[in-house]
C-alpha cells in the first residue's frame, strides 16, 4: 500500500511545483505589465508637465508683448490728440 501511495505523492508534489511555477510566471508577467504601464504613465505625465511649463512661458511672453503694445497704443492716442489740436488751430487760420 505504501508503494502505491508514494507515486501519487510524488505526482502531487510535482503538480504542486508545476502550479507554483506557473503562478510565479504569471505573477512575473503581471508585474512586468504593471511596471510597463507605470513607466508609460510617468512618461505621459512628464510630457504634460513640460507642455504646461511651455504654456506658462508662452503666456508670460504674450503678456509682455501686450504691455509693449499697450504703451504703443497710448503713445499713438496721445499723438492723435495732439494732431487734432493742431488741425483745429490750422482750421482757424
Amino acid at each position: 500500500a505504501s508503494r502505491r501511495g508514494s507515486p501519487k505523492m510524488a505526482a502531487a508534489s510535482a503538480g504542486a511545483a508545476d502550479a507554483q511555477a506557473r503562478f510565479g510566471h504569471s505573477v512575473k508577467g503581471l508585474l512586468t505589465e504593471k511596471v510597463t504601464s507605470c513607466g508609460t504613465d510617468v512618461i505621459a505625465l512628464t510630457k504634460q508637465v513640460l507642455k504646461g511649463s511651455r504654456s506658462a512661458e508662452l503666456l508670460g511672453q504674450a503678456a509682455r508683448n501686450m504691455v509693449m503694445q499697450e504703451d504703443a497704443i497710448l503713445h499713438s492716442e496721445d499723438s492723435l490728440r495732439k494732431m487734432a489740436i493742431i488741425t483745429t488751430h490750422l482750421q482757424y487760420q
